[in-house]
């Protein structure tokens, strides 16, 4: 990896609590998960699976309805979910192929899915969750971008969020101000990758530092997400954001 991309898994790790609130649109986002979940399975609900569950936002607001298992390749994203979330249970490993040896009766992969760049990346994420989910049990997958939603060069920025500080043993000064600035383009739109760059502005006493990052990302049709979704054994199911329209469906995707 260059030492100039994913740092903020790395690195930069200490600013993901900033960008974005557990209480704000995650919590949001984990009501549709929990609501869509109980809507399709067939079967008691009281497990789930988060692959790439990143610094354990999704699994604090999950946490209070299912017993939460999260996986992550970022040993530091995982030290922050374990502090935010110290009653789940959380292993480092990879999405595209790993074997807890037992199953989930639900599975949710979120954003961490758009770091397969490949239709076989993809395809393995599929097997890897079809293989750890009960039969009548619900895996929810959602695409960021598909090649009919992206937009070229688009840009938005965020302020950072303190959220009354959830996570023991952060005390983030109070002159701590970060902007996170995003930018997403294709410099190929014949391959199936895309970038993210990101800037992080950070303020603190009037000093101004700013570092960049880089991200490559996954950019499929929806043609590919259905046709594998099915090909790795699921009934598919389709829905929508109901606060985000322009996004890509959500899929809900049954083991029978």
């Amino acid at each position: 990896m260059n030492e100039t991309e994913n740092r903020l898994y790395n690195d930069l790790a200490w600013l993901w609590p900033l960008w974005g609130a557990p209480s704000g649109d995650y919590a949001r986002w984990c009501a549709q998960v929990t609501r869509m979940i109980e809507k399709y399975a067939n079967r008691p609900l009281r497990t789930i699976l988060n692959m790439g569950c990143g610094g354990g936002k999704n699994a604090y607001n999950l946490k209070g309805r299912y017993a939460v298992t999260g996986i992550d390749l970022s040993p530091h994203m995982l030290e922050l979910a374990r502090q935010l979330n110290p009653e789940c249970r959380f292993i480092q490993a990879d999405m595209r192929q790993f074997e807890l040896g037992e199953t989930f009766d639900a599975i949710l992969v979120d954003d961490a899915i758009s770091y397969m760049t490949s239709l076989e990346e993809l395809s393995g994420v599929f097997a890897a969750a079809y293989r750890h989910l009960v039969p009548g049990g619900v895996l929810i997958v959602t695409p960021d971008e598909t090649r009919e939603s992206f937009r070229q060069n688009y840009t938005e920025a965020t302020l950072s969020e303190r959220d009354d500080n959830p996570w023991p043993g952060q005390d983030w000064p109070a002159d701590l101000e970060v902007a996170f600035i995003e930018n997403y383009y294709d410099p190929d739109p014949s391959d199936s990758a895309y970038e993210a760059t990101f800037l992080y502005l950070i303020r603190q006493a009037g000093q101004l530092r700013i570092e960049s990052d880089r991200h490559i990302l996954g950019l499929f049709s929806l043609v590919d997400w259905r046709e594998l979704l099915r090909i790795a054994g699921f009934t598919l199911h389709e829905e929508k954001d109901t606060e985000f329209e322009r996004l890509p469906p959500i899929f809900v995707c049954l083991k029978a």
